[in-house]
């Protein structure tokens, strides 16, 4: 069926409109026609089955038919905050970070950080290009939200935000071995943390002291294996650990790739 997204304030009165391109998908390029049923989702984590109303040249609408819970989503909310690495690399990172379940992408910048967006309006456009491709990377791997990018904030104002979680991480070469990571990892979905923070050093990856803030201020350091993996694999390796360890069986098993 096919599924699409919408504000949840276009879903009103037990309808939904949809305009813009989901409207010339339906209408010009599926060439859907009343009766017809899709599935609409409001990012907020709620699908809802709908029957096609009408389908004019301004918008289509259509009538609500049953909303439930999505059934993609983790229960748990993955925080990754990223160091801010070098040209394009943080557009892999946003659209993998999405397909496997980060709730929210937080660009960081580190004592590493070779990057500078010292210009409001080129972050502004930075932020407005990340927030797409996450956007896109939720459609494609049918979330039932759309994850937000967040503003580029500093490694000290990422630990400060990050002790509101339920727990955080930060993968470091010097880290205890593996069994160690798979002791805490356990023990993470074993008390059912509601919010992990994962955070990602950049190209050149942590500075000592950078490693000493963060356990200070409780983030637990773990190893990822003898291998040294580069910045837009690392975060994605970390996710994948927590997503194997927090993902619950489908009731009906739907989403694309299970």
């Amino acid at each position: 069926m096919y599924r699409f997204y919408v504000e949840k304030s276009e879903i009103q009165s037990g309808e939904v409109r949809l305009t813009g391109e989901d409207h010339n998908h339906i209408r010009n390029v599926l060439r859907m026609q009343p009766g017809q049923e899709i599935t609409v989702c409001d990012g907020e984590g709620t699908d809802y089955l709908c029957r096609l109303k009408e389908l004019d040249r301004e918008q289509v609408t259509a009538e609500l038919l049953s909303g439930k819970p999505s059934q993609t989503e983790l229960p748990v909310q993955l925080v990754l905050y990223q160091g801010l690495p070098k040209k394009d690399k943080m557009e892999l990172i946003i659209q993998k970070a999405v397909e496997l379940g980060a709730s929210r992408i937080v660009p960081v910048m580190t004592k590493r950080t070779v990057v500078r967006l010292e210009d409001e309006k080129k972050e502004a456009r930075k932020r407005e290009r990340w927030q797409s491709i996450a956007r896109a990377a939720a459609m494609q791997s049918m979330r039932g939200i759309i994850p937000q990018v967040s503003p580029v904030i500093p490694f000290s104002g990422a630990l400060r935000e990050a002790s509101g979680l339920g727990s955080a991480v930060i993968p470091y070469e010097c880290a205890r071995g593996i069994e160690e990571t798979r002791r805490f990892i356990a023990g993470l979905a074993e008390k059912r943390a509601g919010s992990v923070g994962i955070f990602i050093g950049p190209e050149g990856g942590f500075a000592p002291e950078e490693i000493t803030a963060a356990a200070a201020a409780g983030v637990c350091p773990i190893t990822l294996g003898r291998r040294i993996l580069r910045t837009e694999t690392a975060g994605l390796a970390a996710l994948s650990i927590l997503m194997l360890a927090f993902e619950e069986d489908g009731a009906e098993g739907e989403a694309a790739g299970n």
